[in-house]
């Protein structure tokens, strides 16, 4: 559940705070301490159910479980934001600026 979870939250991290700074071609945010990353406070309750089905193409029947939520949370979130404001949104991380009325 851990590699679900911390999928989801990079997934969140990528729709709403991740973004390199450059000013005049310079990293203004080049440390973690600069950096915007989600934490565990700001990673949503995850309730979740797994169906066990074997990939018969994989070995031993093994799928990832960690990529997904990363690849779909992101457009999941942005697109939630895009149906809230009812203005389209064509950046990621959506900064507060993006979606002043």
């Amino acid at each position: 559940i851990g590699q679900l979870e911390g999928g989801i939250a990079q997934g969140l991290g990528l729709a709403v705070m991740e973004e390199i700074v450059v000013t005049d071609g310079k990293v203004r945010n080049p440390s973690f301490t600069d950096y915007l990353l989600p934490t565990a406070l700001d990673a949503p309750v995850v309730v979740a159910r797994f169906i066990e089905e074997p990939d018969p193409q994989a070995p031993m029947g093994a799928k990832g479980i960690g990529e997904p939520p990363c690849i779909s949370v992101t457009p999941a979130i942005v697109a939630a934001i895009r149906n809230a404001i009812g203005k389209q949104i064509d950046r990621c991380p959506v900064r507060p600026q993006d979606i002043c009325l």
